[in-house]
């Protein structure tokens, strides 16, 4: 199990916002939990010094290009990119320094999975190099997959039998808990529980860590298989729960670094 550490992007500034609130119809209903001083390339900097490798920087909405190249050049080959990465200009961003690129909305298209689109980005930026981001919602017992910072939901539950099949296509998996992303009320457990059970690629989980006790749970829930992500608990986003000194020194404890 890994920390993997995170740079949000909203306007061009680092912030930990709460997921559930994200709406282009209603943008007035914007939750922000912190807004960060330091650029972007200051936290890859960060990061960069403790060697936490593959952590991803997400694009939340328009005009924040400039800031990720500056937070990619910062530490070339150390961070993934999401938010806005298509077939067309996934290439780019790696050439900008990406070690991966994160791909969700352009690959479901109608609620379904777009296959050619699948196939295509394959292509353009090889298997490899590419990270699906399957974050989702609960419905019921289950785990529906959403698009486009969260707001839309597609008919693609997640499955074993889903996971195996795109795992073909990808490196990585990243899942963002939606509903409880940004809230510091505790992880989505049964989440948690099935990606260990069913993944068969390496899978970082997101949303509602609060403390170290979650991240032993995941740990345990996990099976050791799931990687971490820790966004609002963090002091430094204005957390009061977690110490991102306590953060690395976990992930130290787990044999990495």
């Amino acid at each position: 199990m890994r920390i993997r550490p995170c740079i949000d992007l909203h306007n061009g500034q680092v912030k930990q916002i709460v997921g559930s609130t994200l709406s282009d119809e209603n943008p007035e209903r914007l939750q922000t939990n912190f807004v960060a001083e330091q650029s972007p390339a200051w936290f890859a900097e960060l990061y960069r010094g403790d060697d936490l490798r593959g952590g991803h920087i997400i694009k939340l909405g328009p005009s924040n290009e400039q800031a990720a190249r500056e937070a990619l050049a910062a530490w070339p080959g150390g961070m993934q990119i999401g938010g806005g990465v298509t077939a067309d200009n996934g290439a780019d961003w790696l050439a900008a320094g990406a070690s991966h690129v994160i791909v969700t909305s352009h690959v479901f298209r109608d609620g379904l999975i777009d296959r050619t689109r699948l196939a295509r980005l394959v292509q353009m930026v090889g298997r490899t190099r590419l990270v699906l981001d399957l974050s989702c919602r609960r419905r019921g017992d289950e785990y529906v997959i959403v698009t486009d910072r969260w707001q839309k939901f597609t008919s693609v539950v997640i499955t074993e039998a889903v996971l195996a099949d795109l795992a073909a296509s990808c490196d990585e998996f990243l899942i963002h808990a939606a509903d409880v992303e940004g809230q510091c009320r505790g992880i989505e457990q049964d989440l948690v529980e099935k990606l260990a059970n069913w993944s068969p690629i390496v899978t970082t989980y997101a949303g509602g860590v609060r403390h170290l006790a979650d991240l032993d749970l995941i740990r345990t829930l996990g099976q050791g298989r799931i990687d971490a992500t820790v966004g609002s608990a963090l002091d430094i986003f204005g957390g009061h729960t977690i110490t991102y000194d306590e953060a690395v020194a976990f992930h130290r404890r787990q044999g990495h670094g």
